[in-house]
């Protein structure tokens, strides 16, 4: 299996299939902080910092790995918390970029 984080998002065209359960489910296991939201359309992990410049410093280096992989999250952030909601507009659900997205934010922290 490859590692999601050495691999790097596609432009997925509007129209393009999103994944089916069973490779949701794969998918999920390889970021298990993640949880699906909006009727399985969507990943969200909430990250939690000890103070404000922490969590800024976090939502940047998440920001440009959105940059990078040209895949754009929905991000909230607060004082010491930063939530991150991935999504794919262009095959109205989830796709492996998310995934892919979500394993290199996760790899910020290790």
């Amino acid at each position: 299996m490859t590692d999601l984080c050495d691999e790097s998002c596609s432009a997925l065209p509007k129209g393009s299939n999103s994944l089916d359960q069973t490779e949701i489910a794969d998918l999920c296991r390889q970021v298990p902080d993640w949880s699906l939201e909006n009727d399985n359309n969507a990943i969200a992990r909430t990250f939690s910092f000890a103070n404000y410049y922490e969590t800024i410093s976090f939502a940047n280096a998440a920001a440009w790995i959105a940059h990078q992989q040209d895949h754009h999250p929905e991000m909230i952030i607060t004082y010491n918390r930063c939530r991150i909601e991935y999504s794919t507009h262009s095959v109205g659900g989830l796709s492996r970029n998310d995934f892919i997205c979500a394993c290199k934010t996760d790899r910020l922290l290790s």
